[in-house]
């Protein structure tokens, strides 16, 4: 059995008003009177947010058992809207730049919006407010009349309904106690005394993903009560050690055998609960060419923006030289994305040799370097691609000592990338590494070093020389999915070798895949590489295959 369904039949004054109304009353059959009901205060409130705000209507008229109707007489239908602007507006962070984000009509005292979209905007200038620590403070329009100068123009005056100044007085972490509050603080800036803006405590808040040993378990929310705001963090700790391998391999030039070299990078992050970072690196071109680096990142001792950063870095070229590097640096967090540093650096380099090599520029030397520099670094949401941009300089003045001559000598490196997002899909990344090393008497053995898979590609691991060097890394990226993505490879460098009055280009080019796996990241790059005024070899093909798996 089926329950009697019942009609309505909506009309206005005229035909031009029934057939206003109608095209708002599609449907005209229903279940129950009470739907029925429902159905006629909609259609009124729309009719009123389309501008009839003067509008009538009848009672309901039943005509027969199955049948009801209803008369509006909609009257004027006003198109725009004048409102004038509140008072002691820059009180609660509103200016006039903020209303033209709404409308296109401004005055020194007014704005004007058409009049569909006044509850539209009217929302968006209260978010304005909330964000501006007003959350429970709300704009209405009071003194609604027509205006004298046009018979389709209301105007009215904005008043805000003011609340008290909501600042956070407090904040609690559920799920990961014991994480490092000073990451709140200093990485993603939510603190106590600060202002209670919704939106940007939640876009902080995601920082924190970005730092692997966390994540938000669900959004932040508030505790409202007369005395305070108290906002809780739902937080969980997620494993961040880190094991990266690399195998290369390629085919030797003068033997025509396959060649393997391998490079390893083991990174031990907050297993302490402290934020503190542990980085061993090992690397090995296959050709007695050995490279170690221990280094530690200690954040924000004794919960300040101070930081320290220890490293102890040991080179060596076959039997020819043993270089051993450490600095100490101090660093400070200016604000989310920007440090500073200081600090001490020295080398110390032994010529292993018993006898000189003929041509060879190699010498016993120490040197030690005032340092400083500065670091930016802005994430993004993309898992397999966190930061945007990333940026540091680090400059070095001092001077080296060989025998009895000492030579004051300038270092400087650089380090910037950028990720210029098309769309989901398809983006370029951008990265340049350049380094400068001003003095006279230049060794061998105190130049820089570069070339391979984290540097120029297609080339032997650190296989050239250089006081200066400039190295330029392209690549346009297609993501297939969340969990992998191909990309091209087109390097260029020049590089300059002061020893040898070598000034010369390189190019590099080829392809790269990178996919997610349960093991980890896996990467597999092709690349060739050919100097100026060289012509192509298919043997230069290097081939670089690696894994980072977190733990």
């Amino acid at each position: 059995m089926h329950a009697q369904e019942i009609y309505l039949e909506m009309q206005g004054k005229d035909s031009i008003q029934t057939s206003e109304i109608n095209k708002l009353n599609p449907t005209t059959v229903f279940k129950d009177y009470k739907t029925l009901i429902q159905k006629i205060d909609t259609t009124e409130v729309v009719l009123q947010k389309l501008g009839y705000i003067a509008l009538e209507r009848d009672a309901i008229v039943r005509k027969n058992d199955s049948t009801y109707s209803i008369l509006f007489d909609l009257q004027t239908r006003y198109e725009q809207m004048r409102l004038f602007f509140p008072e002691n507006m820059e009180t609660f962070g509103l200016t006039k730049r903020d209303f033209q984000l709404v409308s296109r009509e401004i005055s020194d005292n007014y704005f004007i919006l058409p009049f569909i979209q006044i509850e539209g905007s009217l929302e968006i200038l209260n978010a304005f407010i909330a964000e501006n620590g007003f959350p429970f403070t709300t704009l209405q329009m009071v003194e609604i009349q027509p205006a004298a100068d046009s018979p389709l123009i209301l105007e009215a005056i904005l008043q805000i309904i003011t609340d008290d100044l909501r600042k956070i007085t407090g904040i609690e972490i559920r799920g990961y106690d014991k994480f490092p509050r000073s990451y709140l603080k200093y990485i993603a800036g939510i603190k106590e005394g600060n202002l209670f803006q919704r939106e940007k405590i939640t876009e902080k808040s995601s920082l924190l993903d970005n730092l692997g040993f966390v994540r938000n378990t669900k959004s932040p929310e508030v505790l409202f009560t007369k005395e305070e705001t108290r906002l809780y963090l739902y937080l969980e700790k997620t494993n961040n050690n880190l094991f990266d391998g690399i195998i290369g391999f390629a085919t030797n030039e003068e033997t025509n055998k396959l060649e393997f070299n391998g490079y390893l990078n083991f990174v031990l992050s907050n297993n302490l609960n402290y934020g503190e970072k542990l980085t061993l690196d090992y690397k090995n071109d296959g050709q007695d060419q050995q490279q170690f680096r221990i280094n530690t990142e200690l954040p924000f001792l004794f919960k300040s923006p101070f930081g320290l950063e220890l490293e102890l870095q040991f080179f060596k070229r076959d039997s020819t030289f043993l270089t051993v590097e450490k600095h100490a640096l101090a660093n400070y967090q200016l604000n989310v994305n920007t440090k500073i540093f200081g600090g001490y650096k020295d080398y110390e380099s032994t010529y292993l040799l018993d006898t000189q090599i003929p041509g060879e520029v190699i010498t016993d030397y120490t040197s030690a370097f005032f340092v400083f520099g500065g670091s930016y670094l802005k994430p993004q949401r993309n898992s397999l691609f966190p930061y945007k941009t990333s940026a540091r300089i680090s400059n070095e003045i001092g001077s080296r000592k060989s025998g009895n001559t000492s030579t004051d000598q300038f270092r400087t490196t650089l380090t910037a990338n950028h990720i210029i997002n098309l769309n989901f899909n398809n983006s370029i990344y951008l990265n340049n590494h350049t380094a400068l090393l001003t003095g006279s008497n230049y060794l061998a053995n105190e130049l820089f070093r570069f070339g391979g898979i984290n540097s120029i590609r297609g080339f032997d691991e650190n296989s050239i020389d250089a006081s200066l060097f400039s190295v330029l890394n392209t690549e346009y990226r297609y993501q297939l999915g969340n969990d992998t993505y191909i990309h091209s490879i087109l390097d260029a460098a020049y590089f300059e070798n002061q020893i040898t009055s070598i000034k010369s280009q390189l190019y590099s080019f080829g392809i790269g895949l990178g996919l997610r796996t349960k093991a980890g990241i896996f990467k597999i790059n092709i690349a060739n590489g050919k100097q100026e005024n060289q012509p192509f070899k298919f043997s230069n093909t290097k081939v670089h295959i690696s894994l980072s798996s977190v733990f």
